[in-house]
């Protein structure tokens, strides 16, 4: 087989693989929170349950890439997803809030370790100037499959193991078909640290935006499915809502990426932070007919999915290239953070305030990162772009996939890549 041919062929593997995982989580997250909705936790506990993951995802995007350079690609991607496997195929075994808490964390920890395995994988295979088209098949798989995974709850028995098992399957197949394939360990290139201070001031409204992006996205798909349930709304409805709150996400990435490229991000961030408050608000009050409520998560999907990578994007505008890897480290982290809040801070919202409360949440969060937003653009200038446009990403992603590379032929490429 000629060897453009075979990287190819272990690219598509790759992304295929990924999208396995991808899909398995969709389901999972949706599933959980239907879960924990039955199990009658009291709300910190179920908080602590549907936040656990993100604490484990972020502690691995910014901790296992040593390990992946100490042993291998396959090998990291096998014991990544073992560790998936073993902690989801154990909750139906053990189930209960701390033990649900530990063992999420460990998914998310192995799901994290995944997508860095991979990331840097398809960085290793690509050159520079076919990074961004792969990087935008594997974003565009990264959707569809969270999108299908919604789908997978129409039909799933919640109240049993099954989809437990279902899931595991799905993980286990996702690394048969990346333990068949071969791996080459890419060439890193050694990146300045930056301190999360120096980032703060430099660029506050990036901080800012991706703690509550994270905030917002993780309180809604964590929490809405388990509010429809508890109301009676059918899962077939529930699972066309989180559909389309993925589709919306994955629509809205063009646009606003076209415009944020040709705008101040600052401003952009602020159109997208009305409206989602604007979405929200209209939910509290408007009739919850079925139409209206497809409409309105379609919506909010896209404005939540929109404020991470623009904050990325406003980020770098700001940083030197040669600071992309730690830019993306550190946002990735206050993505976590947020992450890990949302959940928590909805969950007792929801028992006092019912689904209001989770619509209240994203409201005050979005109007405050818009007038942050707006309030920075008015007292400095918008910066001069850098050789970094606005990419296609998800909260998923992870660090190394934006890592300065270096190819063989044409050198390092410190400003080519992926945002986080």
């Amino acid at each position: 087989m000629p060897l453009r041919r075979l990287k190819d062929s272990e690219t598509a593997t790759l992304i295929i693989a990924t999208s396995g995982v991808q899909l398995a989580n969709g389901f999972f997250g949706t599933f959980l929170s239907l879960r924990v909705a039955l199990e009658g936790f009291d709300p910190v506990m179920a908080g602590l349950v549907l936040s656990s993951y993100f604490a484990g995802f972020t502690a691995g995007a910014l901790r296992c890439a040593p390990l992946i350079r100490r042993i291998g690609h396959i090998r990291c991607y096998a014991a990544f997803a073992g560790m998936v496997i073993a902690a989801t195929a154990a909750m139906p075994l053990l189930v209960g809030a701390w033990p649900w808490i530990v063992l999420r964390v460990i998914v998310g920890f192995g799901c994290a370790g995944i997508f860095v395995t991979a990331e840097s994988w398809l960085n290793a295979k690509a050159k520079p100037l076919e990074r961004g088209r792969i990087f935008s098949h594997y974003m565009l798989g990264t959707f569809i499959a969270l999108a299908l995974g919604q789908l997978l709850i129409i039909g799933a028995r919640v109240e049993t193991a099954a989809p437990f098992s279902s899931i595991s399957v799905l993980f286990a197949l996702s690394l048969i078909i990346v333990s068949t394939t071969r791996a080459e360990a890419p060439l890193t290139a050694d990146a300045p640290s930056l301190s999360g201070a120096q980032l703060f001031r430099t660029a506050p409204v990036a901080v800012m935006g991706s703690a509550l992006s994270g905030l917002i996205t993780a309180a809604f798909y964590a929490l809405v499915p388990a509010w429809m349930q508890g109301v009676g709304i059918e899962r077939t409805t529930i699972g066309f809502c989180m559909l389309a709150a993925v589709l919306g996400g994955l629509a809205f990435q063009l646009p606003i990426g076209w415009l944020s490229d040709r705008s101040d991000r600052r401003v952009v961030l602020a159109v997208l932070c009305t409206g989602l408050a604007m979405s929200a608000g209209t939910l509290v009050f408007m009739p919850r007919s079925l139409p209206a409520i497809l409409l309105v998560s379609f919506l909010l999907g896209g404005f939540m999915s929109t404020l991470y990578p623009v904050s990325v994007a406003h980020a770098h505008d700001r940083m030197p290239g040669d600071r992309v890897v730690a830019v993306s480290g550190r946002l990735i982290l206050w993505n976590g953070i947020g992450s890990i809040a949302g959940p928590l801070a909805g969950a007792i919202l929801v028992s006092n305030f019912e689904i209001n409360g989770i619509l209240y949440l994203m409201a005050v969060a979005a109007l405050v990162l818009m007038v942050l937003s707006l309030g920075r653009s008015l007292i400095r200038a918008s910066p001069l772009r850098l050789k970094r446009p606005f990419r296609i990403l998800a909260p998923q992603a992870a660090r190394l996939a934006h890592a300065p590379m270096e190819d063989p032929e044409k050198g390092p490429a410190p400003n080519e890549g992926s945002a986080p």
